[in-house]
């Protein structure tokens, strides 16, 4: 019984500490120039964004952080040729989604594509 304890343990920690790794991506680099799409929205609706998934392992990362009392992500997926991230406008204001196309977590962005969203 104490031999599976201390597995369970073991399991339990070697998990955890996957999980902190793989949230502890580096931040992203300087970003190159890429399209600035504007949307204008009332609190309560649904915004989605689309962006075109990459190639040869390369992915879109979130650059900076978006105000959380503005704009709250509700989910993400593929869809089709896309990745398409879904956002609740959940109070007034502006707020920017900012994304940079990396291989993997690495810092060098290859493209980039913003998102002004104004939630009124």
């Amino acid at each position: 019984m104490r031999r599976r304890s201390t597995l369970l343990v073991t399991m339990i920690a070697a998990l955890a500490s996957a999980a902190v790794a793989a949230a502890a991506a580096g931040p992203i680099g300087p970003l190159p120039p890429g399209p600035v799409t504007t949307i204008s929205t009332p609190v309560g609706s649904l915004v989605s964004v689309a962006l075109p998934k990459g190639a040869q392992g390369r992915v879109w990362r979130q650059k900076g952080t978006i105000n959380q009392k503005v704009l709250q992500q509700v989910n993400e997926a593929n869809v089709g040729p896309n990745v398409v991230v879904v956002f609740k406008a959940v109070g007034k204001g502006t707020t920017k989604a900012v994304y940079g196309l990396t291989k993997g977590e690495t810092s060098k962005a290859y493209a980039s594509d913003t998102f002004v969203v104004t939630v009124r």
